[in-house]
């Protein structure tokens, strides 16, 4: 059998509010600060096309 797991699984929500979002895994450790990414948002996209 495996151990735990020393990662997280972190969701990330569109800031746009469109309610799309990604899933990543991290490692706690290596959070220092609040992450914040700046990814393609497809429901953003053909909003304003």
């Amino acid at each position: 059998m495996s151990g735990k797991r020393k990662t997280v699984i972190v969701k990330l929500v569109s800031a746009a509010g469109t309610g799309f979002y990604y899933t990543i895994r991290k490692n706690p450790k290596s959070i220092q600060r609040p992450l914040a990414f700046r990814k393609y948002d497809p429901v953003e996209a053909k909003m304003k096309s």
